[in-house]
């Protein structure tokens, strides 16, 4: 079962980072990272190919409630993100009768391999233990995605099994399946 996720007003924060809600004024930082080839392909998605789309995402991320902006503090920036997703699939009968979430991120470009994603999704699953009730955690990758299956290693994931998924372009990919239990 899918547990509860409501991020108004949450605001989270690390050594570097402020994990919050996202605002209209994240705009022209979202664009500049979600229009570079290689970072949408990474998480399921097509580079943005205008800011009237960055836009339309931006309004999605902000009525769901459930995507967490990455800022860094140095410079508040936002640099990337963090949601947490309904479930995409139930790990075994096992558990169903558990409260779950799925984990999806993805990081400006200009910020990979700084040890900055871990920092944000370790904040993000305690938020999700401590405060929103969940038992366990399942976050993907693709096989190809070496980045975020190092991701998902230093967060503590167990790998769970190797599936087609249907990405939210309509195309399908093998992806490998972790699970994080409280």
């Amino acid at each position: 079962m899918n547990a509860s996720v409501d991020l108004s007003d949450v605001r989270l924060e690390t050594d570097r980072l402020i994990l919050r809600e996202w605002q209209e004024t994240d705009l022209e930082d979202f664009y500049e990272y979600a229009r570079v080839d290689g970072v949408g392909q990474m998480a399921g998605w097509q580079p943005h190919d205008t800011i009237e789309t960055s836009k339309i995402v931006l309004d999605i991320f902000m009525s769901g409630k459930k995507t967490f902006a990455v800022q860094l503090k140095e410079n508040n920036k936002v640099i990337g993100s963090v949601g947490i997703e309904e479930l995409s699939m139930v790990p075994g009968a096992e558990y169903e009768s558990l409260y779950g979430r799925e984990l999806g991120y993805v990081l400006n470009k200009d910020y990979w391999g700084k040890g900055i994603m871990p920092e944000a999704v370790k904040k993000v699953i305690e938020y999700c233990f401590e405060n929103c009730g969940c038992d366990y955690l399942i976050c993907s990758c693709s096989p190809a995605n070496s980045q975020s299956k190092r991701v998902i290693e230093k967060c503590g994931f167990e790998f769970l099994t190797e599936k087609v998924r249907k990405l939210s372009d309509g195309t399908e990919r093998t992806a490998l399946y972790h699970t994080l239990h409280k």
